[in-house]
C-alpha cells in the first residue's frame, strides 16, 4: 500500500490511435505525464482488443516510462480517453490506448489481484474478505474492479465486498473483446492475467460518486409481488387493489398474474412502444422498500427471460421475492440517451460535482456506443455536458459494475461513471 506526500491532486488522461503499441505506448505517457506535471501515485490502462496478439507486451512496454506506480486495468471491445486535442472519445473497432495517471495526496492505495478460488464463503465474516483486500474497514475505502467475465465469480465479489465495506463505491467492468471468444486480459502493476479480477482500493481524502444509467424508461405502474419463487414471478398486486372480504371487514388481496397484467400495460402502449416490446422488454426491481414516489435510478433492471402461459408467470435474470415492487421497462436509443441526461441532470442539481469533480472512469456495454445511437462518443459528450473538463477513461465490456440503491449489481446494457473529488 503506498501513501503519497500531501500536495495538489489531479486526474488526466491519454489517449492514441496508433496501430503500433510501441508508438501508442510513448504517446500516452508522454501526453498524461506533460499534463500531470507532477509525480503519478496511480495508473489505469486500457488497451483495444485490436492488440490482443500484444497484450502480454503492454505491461513491459509501460513499466519501462512509469516503473514503479500502483497500475490496474484490461482490454475493451471499444476504448474511452481524452485525445491531444482534449476531446473525450470512445474508439470502437480501431486500435486504440488509453492511460490515465493521477496525483492523490492523502489517498490510500491498494491494488489487488484476486482468483475466484481465494473468495471466501458468502457465510464468512467482514473479517475474512478484510484479510483478502488488505484493506481497514475503518479506512472507508472505495473500491474500481476490472473482473474476467467467466472466470472472476464476481456477482459473489460484490456480495462479499459490500458486506464487508457497506457504503463503500463499487464500479467497474468486465474486460471484453470486440468479437465472441476473443481474448481478453487483466492488468495489475507488474503482471497480466487471464483469469479472476483486479481492482484498486481508494480511502483516504476522496470521495467516488456513481451515476449508473441503465436506459431503461418505466411503462405502466409498480406492482408489488405476492407470490415468487427464485426468479419466477407468480402473483402480482396492484397498490391498492385490496378488496372487503365477503365473511369479514377485513381486507383481502387481489392478486392476478403478471402475465395478465402485461398484456393489459401493453395494451395501454402507443403502436411504436408495442413493437419495441417485442425485443426489448425488461423488468425493474425497486431497490428502496420503503420509498414511496419511485423514478429513474430507483429500479434494478433485469432480463425479462420468458413466460408460463399456463400458469401466467414470468422469469426475470434475478431473484425476486414476494413484498419487492416490480415494474416493466422498455429501452431504447431515445431512451438510453433520455435516462443518462436525467441522470446528469439530478447529479449536477444535487452536487457541486462541476466545481469540485476531478476525472471520471466510465464503464460502458457493448451493446452502446455508435451501435445503439448511430454515432460516436454520445454517452461522453453528454457526461460532458454536464461535467466539462472532466477527464473520463474507460472502456466497453461484457458487463458493468455499478450500485442500485446500497446495493452493488453487474449490469448489462448500461453506462457506469465513477466521478473522483476531494474530499476535503
Amino acid at each position: 500500500m503506498t501513501e503519497p506526500t500531501p500536495d495538489s491532486m489531479k486526474w488526466v488522461c491519454a489517449l492514441s490511435t496508433r496501430p503500433s503499441l510501441e508508438a501508442a505506448v510513448i504517446e500516452v505517457v508522454e501526453q498524461a505525464q506533460t499534463l500531470l506535471e507532477t509525480p503519478a501515485d496511480l495508473g489505469f490502462v486500457f488497451i483495444s482488443s485490436a492488440f490482443a496478439s500484444e497484450f502480454s507486451r503492454l505491461l513491459p512496454l509501460l513499466r519501462d516510462k512509469l516503473p514503479d506506480i500502483p497500475l490496474i486495468g484490461c482490454s475493451g471491445g471499444g476504448i474511452v480517453g481524452v485525445s491531444q486535442r482534449g476531446k473525450v472519445r470512445e474508439i470502437e473497432g480501431e486500435p486504440a490506448l488509453s492511460l490515465t495517471l493521477a496525483a492523490l495526496p492523502g489517498v490510500k492505495i491498494k491494488t489487488f489481484h484476486l482468483t475466484a478460488e481465494e473468495l471466501p464463503d458468502l457465510d464468512s465474516s467482514p473479517d475474512a474478505w478484510v484479510e483478502l483486500v488488505g484493506v481497514p474497514i475503518a479506512d472507508q475505502p472505495h473500491f474500481v474492479v476490472l473482473a474476467d467475465p467467466f472466470s472472476a465469480k464476481v456477482n459473489d465479489l460484490l456480495q462479499g465486498l459490500d458486506y464487508a465495506y457497506a457504503g463503500a463505491s463499487k464500479v467497474g467492468g468486465l474486460a471484453s473483446s470486440d468479437r465472441m471468444g476473443g481474448t481478453t486480459a487483466l492488468f495489475c502493476n507488474d503482471r497480466s492475467y487471464r483469469e479472476g479480477s483486479v481492482g484498486v482500493a481508494l480511502s483516504g481524502n476522496l470521495v467516488m460518486d456513481t451515476i449508473v444509467a441503465q436506459g431503461c424508461r418505466p411503462i405502466g405502474q409498480p406492482y408489488w409481488v405476492t407470490e415468487g419463487e427464485r426468479n419466477i414471478v407468480l402473483g402480482l398486486q396492484e397498490r391498492d387493489s385490496l378488496e372487503e372480504s365477503p365473511t369479514s371487514s377485513r381486507k383481502v388481496v387481489t392478486q392476478r398474474t403478471p402475465l395478465e397484467i402485461l398484456r393489459e400495460v401493453i395494451d395501454t402502449l402507443s403502436e411504436d412502444d408495442r413493437d419495441l416490446a417485442q425485443h426489448s422488454l425488461f423488468v425493474g426491481v425497486a431497490q428502496n422498500e420503503f420509498k414511496q414516489g419511485l423514478e429513474q435510478g430507483d429500479f434494478l433492471i433485469r432480463n425479462l427471460l420468458g413466460v408460463d402461459p399456463r400458469v401466467g408467470a414470468i422469469a426475470i435474470g434475478d431473484r425476486i421475492r414476494p413484498g419487492q415492487r416490480i415494474q416493466f421497462h422498455l429501452r431504447d436509443a431515445q431512451t438510453s440517451a433520455e435516462d443518462l441526461e436525467v441522470l446528469l441532470q439530478r447529479y449536477q442539481t444535487e452536487t457541486d460535482a462541476k466545481s469540485s469533480a476531478i476525472g471520471a472512469l466510465m464503464f460502458s456495454c457493448m451493446g452502446r456506443g455508435e451501435g445503439l445511437y448511430g454515432e460516436p462518443n454520445f454517452d461522453t459528450q453528454m457526461f460532458a455536458q454536464y461535467l466539462d473538463r472532466v477527464p473520463v477513461s474507460g472502456f466497453f465490456g461484457s458487463g458493468e459494475i455499478g450500485p442500485v440503491g446500497n446495493t452493488t449489481f453487474l449490469h448489462g446494457y448500461t453506462s457506469v461513471f465513477g466521478i473522483v473529488k476531494e474530499k476535503d
